[in-house]
């Protein structure tokens, strides 16, 4: 029995030891007759039993709720002899004062066992236009896609000072009344144009973007202006380094005029100026969180912006606001100076006015980056210009024929008949997927603003609703590491049941907004686009989203592109901007 004890005793200091020495080992030991006479406590007098750090029976026993779980008197008593360890622990992991962009050793990979590509590149193809003159009138301009734009500017009709101008002074003009703008680059912005001017003089072409203002969501890091993540305790702060695509997107020869404003720590429209509004309806916030970027595009302030998503904060804003939202498959690009919400599902697309455009600005800021590990070299291969024919689109059958689905939802499966592709019926299971999403997401961020909970500082953020961020901070303190372990086997099971609902598809659409798709392709990885399909009575727009297999964006790109010809939708503009 001695020897028992001894070597019981031995495993708790060495467990002490590896949290750093933070509880003294001599704390733990207690007399037989203490435990003895703990076992013979009921629960409500639990709370005499000697307690380190005020942890007593009643402690474990209440604990025990949250968990869902019920232990014996004498489960109860070892772990109370044992909880020092783990507090001890705990204080050793907080005083390593990890940094935001610090995520966890293990790297989400979207691929399952027998995953293989192409691993050549090849040049983007994008289908040749020829417009005519530029317009005289700035609104047409400001509304423009990209191809026009360049085509426009390599003939000499506009300089990129004249489309920076109109931006910078479209930004002042009616991002107040968005509440869209974080922070205009006004003198940044000009001095980039000049160069590029300069550059297209002297026959230096970066490409595409070269010269036109774009916007960037205020979680992208940019030396020596403030990036705010949207949130009180975070809006004085001022990176030293530009974030990966904002980098990129500088050697492309792109203009950066504004940071657009994002719900608060990437959640939601309401950020600490206020909220951002639907540029269809400013009675009517512009959904979130990627707010700010969807509703600057869809008004006509910049030619393209940039987003992220966790959990649709791409495409709700894009369905809000009537911009097309594109988000790629998990990996594709790098977060590297992007604010961590979710380091396992966290992901970067462009926000713009067509698919387009969109696929001009994805081969810009694509592309593996060592300071990203999740980042994958598999190539994008853009092909604008094939023909979407013979593609097999799969469609979930039960949603179409049920109450849900709309006439617009069935105009869709009718237009892409006529587009040559061919519908195959599928059916997705159902699941908790919102739920185990969510739980997922709440760990993840808890840990990253685990010093912002800690430190109170959540406490001056605009946002206080039970379903904000700073309750979810501190409800997640008391999740199972357990249950979450779970939650990351049963991401895994659906891993692979996307894996079978894509197999032999080259995409799949579903009626509007798909929210178990949704929260299923955000943990497995897949692509999607979402494109304006009607308009209510109202004014307002909605969208249909498409979703492709891993690593499929330039399929799902060329359909998406497709579809959204034939509505024919994409060009109308918000009356209060035009």
């Amino acid at each position: 029995m001695h020897a028992a004890r001894d070597a019981g005793d031995l495993d708790r200091r060495l467990f002490l030891a590896a949290a750093g020495g933070a509880v003294a080992a001599g704390a733990i030991p207690r007399t037989v007759r203490a435990v003895e006479a703990a076992h013979l406590r009921q629960p409500e007098d639990a709370d005499d039993a000697p307690a380190p750090e005020g942890i007593s029976l009643r402690t474990i026993i209440e604990a025990e709720k949250l968990a869902r779980m019920e232990f014996s008197p004498e489960e109860r008593e070892q772990i109370l002899n044992s909880i020092e360890g783990l507090t001890g622990l705990y204080d050793a992991i907080r005083g390593a004062d990890l940094a935001n962009h610090e995520g966890p050793a293990e790297v989400f990979d979207p691929r399952l066992p027998g995953f293989n590509f192409n691993p050549r590149p090849r040049r983007a193809r994008h289908e040749r236009i020829s417009p005519g003159a530029a317009p005289d009138d700035e609104t047409d301009l400001a509304y423009a896609s990209i191809a026009e734009l360049g085509a426009w500017l390599r003939r000499g009709d506009v300089t990129s000072v004249e489309l920076t101008r109109l931006s910078i002074e479209r930004f002042k003009e009616h991002g107040p009344r968005l509440e869209s703008v974080v922070t205009l680059m006004e003198e940044r912005a000009l001095e980039q144009a000049r160069r590029a001017d300069d550059e297209l003089s002297r026959g230096v072409d970066r490409g595409p973007l070269h010269g036109l203002p774009w916007a960037a969501k205020d979680l992208f890091d940019t030396a020596g202006v403030r990036t705010t993540w949207g949130a009180e305790p975070f809006k004085d702060r001022v990176p030293e380094r530009d974030a990966a695509v904002v980098a990129r997107l500088g050697e492309a020869g792109a203009v950066l005029v504004a940071k657009t404003t994002l719900g608060a720590l990437a959640y939601g429209d309401i950020w600490f100026g206020g909220r951002t509004n639907n540029p269809w309806n400013l009675e009517q916030g512009s959904s979130g969180s990627s707010a700010g970027s969807a509703a600057s595009v869809a008004a006509g302030l910049c030619a393209f912006t940039l987003g992220t998503e966790t959990y649709g904060s791409i495409m709700s804003p894009s369905t809000r606001c009537g911009a097309t939202g594109y988000r790629p498959t998990f990996g594709r690009v790098s977060r590297a100076g992007a604010m961590a919400l979710c380091w396992s599902l966290d992901k970067v697309g462009p926000i713009c006015r067509s698919v387009p455009d969109c696929a001009y600005v994805l081969d810009a800021i694509a592309g593996p980056d060592p300071d990203d590990e999740s980042t994958v070299g598999v190539p994008l291969n853009i092909d604008m210009t094939r023909p979407v024919r013979g593609m097999r689109v799969g469609y979930l059958k039960d949603e179409f024929e049920s109450d849900r689905a709309t006439d617009e939802d069935a105009e869709t499966l009718r237009t892409l008949e006529r587009l040559g592709c061919t519908l195959v019926p599928r059916t997705l299971e159902p699941g908790p997927y919102g739920g185990i999403i969510f739980f997922i997401i709440s760990v993840e961020a808890a840990a990253a603003f685990d010093a912002m909970t800690r430190s109170h500082a959540d406490r001056a953020m605009k946002w206080q609703a039970d379903q904000a961020w700073p309750n979810t901070f501190r409800m997640t303190r008391l999740t199972s590491a357990v249950e979450f372990m779970n939650a990351r086997r049963l991401r895994r099971r659906y891993m692979r049941l996307a894996g079978a609902l894509f197999d032999g598809i080259d995409a799949l659409v579903a009626p509007r907004r798909h929210g178990a798709l949704h929260a299923l392709t955000n943990m497995t990885g897949q692509p999607a686009a979402t494109i304006r399909q009607g308009f209510r009575d109202d004014g307002t727009p909605f969208a249909v989203n498409l979703w492709a297999p891993l690593y499929r964006d330039a399929d799902l790109l060329a359909l998406a592109a497709a579809l959204e010809r034939e509505f024919g939708l994409w060009r109308r503009r918000p009356p209060l901007f035009s």
